[in-house]
């Protein structure tokens, strides 16, 4: 269990799982977000200590982030989806958290690169650049800004290719 900014983050726990589904079905208008988190729980690309909660003081889970296996080209990866965070709590630090401390799981665990696809406001706080000026690219057309990439060691440059998803992606 780490704090970040004052926020307690700790890998998520059986216990967790329906707090984290709630998390995912009240973050996001449709049930996509939170039906992938658990299509992706029971596939190859999970990855144990990689789904991420922050919790409030009284430790309930309020805030969710998750890596799981992709692959740039033939180059193993780590795929940041979904980042939630219940309504009330959003805008406070809560899901900065959880995404660093899944950040820092992940090069703990010797991981190298991450890609994400989201809001090109939020994700460059953590690092993270436009993915297609390191030659990484989507087999489907999203805005350019919105696919981006980050090298968790800078010894090892972002190599290129295109992007593949784990299965319930459906990419």
């Amino acid at each position: 269990m780490r704090t970040h900014s004052n926020r307690i983050t700790r890998a998520e726990t059986r216990a967790d799982i329906p707090a984290v589904r709630a998390i995912n079905l009240a973050a996001f208008e449709t049930p996509l977000e939170a039906d992938l988190v658990d299509a992706l729980r029971a596939d190859s690309a999970w990855i144990d200590g990689l789904s991420i909660v922050s919790v409030d003081g009284d430790g309930r889970p309020v805030g969710h982030a998750l890596l799981t296996r992709c692959h740039i080209g033939d180059t193993e990866a780590l795929c940041l989806a979904p980042v939630a965070v219940l309504p009330g709590y959003q805008k406070t630090g809560v899901g900065s958290a959880a995404v660093r401390a899944a950040l820092r799981a992940a090069q703990d665990m010797g991981e190298r690169f991450v890609t994400v696809l989201g809001h090109p406001a939020y994700y460059p706080r953590f690092g993270f650049t436009r993915a297609s000026t390191h030659g990484i690219g989507l087999s489907i057309e999203v805005p350019d800004e919105a696919m981006m990439a980050l090298a968790l060691d800078g010894a090892h440059p972002l190599p290129s290719g295109t992007v593949r998803y784990a299965a319930p992606f459906g990419i």
